[in-house]
């Protein structure tokens, strides 16, 4: 196993590894630690900590909005990751929950982009897991966000957006091209003042960056946003500066009980 993983990954040392293992940080499909001895089999399933050396805290902090058995609700601050991505490892949204909660069952129910902010809903128990993924897969749960933009005085109230989007370049961005539409966005007016509005968004879909690509491509791209419409040259992150975009409520029938349920964020933009 050992060196079987220092050939797939070279840019991590040998004595990384062995630590990893040594730690119990490598393991099997069963979640069982494994020894740098093992015999390696092609195909076998392999999961490991990624570890990022001497990771910073984030100087932001969740709030836990609901807990059952069955399900988290968290309000996410701004440039808080859900799950573990580049330098980011310990310090995501979903990390925090299972130390807090000392269970590795957890597991996110949808995204975020680390840097929105608002309600996250997150799965508690993998036996009903599928059945509150499927919410989301048959769009049978209501999202609303809320968003500051420059005004749109021109537009027709309440708006659609209907359009296609795919993968884009460099890879972590949305691109909006012609073709058969994938992504819808209901658009209201919240509030208007003169220099911009706040507005209400829907998204009936749920593609990637589904609300900044559609609102940029209106002529109305959200504050404070880094991608859209062009690429911003890279900066840290400016806590005076977070985008303006906020998940602010989610709705959906308990597949469980059939109950009405209902979660709205604290944080204002």
């Amino acid at each position: 196993m050992l060196d079987a993983l220092c050939a797939r990954f070279p840019s991590v040392d040998r004595a990384t590894w062995r630590s990893r293992f040594a730690r119990g940080r490598v393991l099997d499909a069963d979640g069982l630690p494994l020894d740098e001895d093992a015999a390696f089999r092609v195909g076998a399933e392999i999961h490991y900590y990624r570890e990022v050396p001497a990771e910073p805290r984030l100087a932001v902090e969740e709030t836990i909005l609901h807990v059952d058995q069955h399900l988290i609700v968290v309000d996410k601050p701004h440039f808080l990751p859900v799950i573990a991505s580049g330098r980011h490892v310990a310090e995501t949204l979903l990390a925090r929950l299972v130390r807090r909660f000392g269970d590795i069952g957890i597991a996110p129910l949808h995204r975020l982009d680390r840097l929105t902010a608002g309600v996250m809903l997150f799965s508690a128990n993998p036996a009903t897991r599928a059945r509150y993924q499927s919410l989301f897969r048959t769009h049978a749960i209501s999202k609303r966000y809320e968003a500051i933009a420059p005004p749109m005085p021109n537009a027709i109230w309440p708006l659609e957006r209907r359009s296609r989007l795919v993968r884009g370049e460099p890879f972590f961005l949305t691109a909006e091209v012609d073709g058969e539409p994938n992504a819808f966005t209901r658009i209201a007016v919240i509030e208007r003042r003169p220099e911009a509005w706040r507005y209400g968004l829907e998204p009936v879909t749920g593609r990637k960056h589904q609300l900044r690509v559609h609102m940029a491509a209106l002529g109305a791209p959200i504050r404070n946003d880094p991608l859209y419409p062009a690429l911003a040259a890279h900066a840290p992150d400016d806590p005076e500066r977070p985008l303006k975009l906020l998940a602010r409520s989610l709705a959906f029938v308990d597949p469980l009980d059939d109950s009405v349920r209902a979660f709205e964020s604290r944080l204002r933009l």
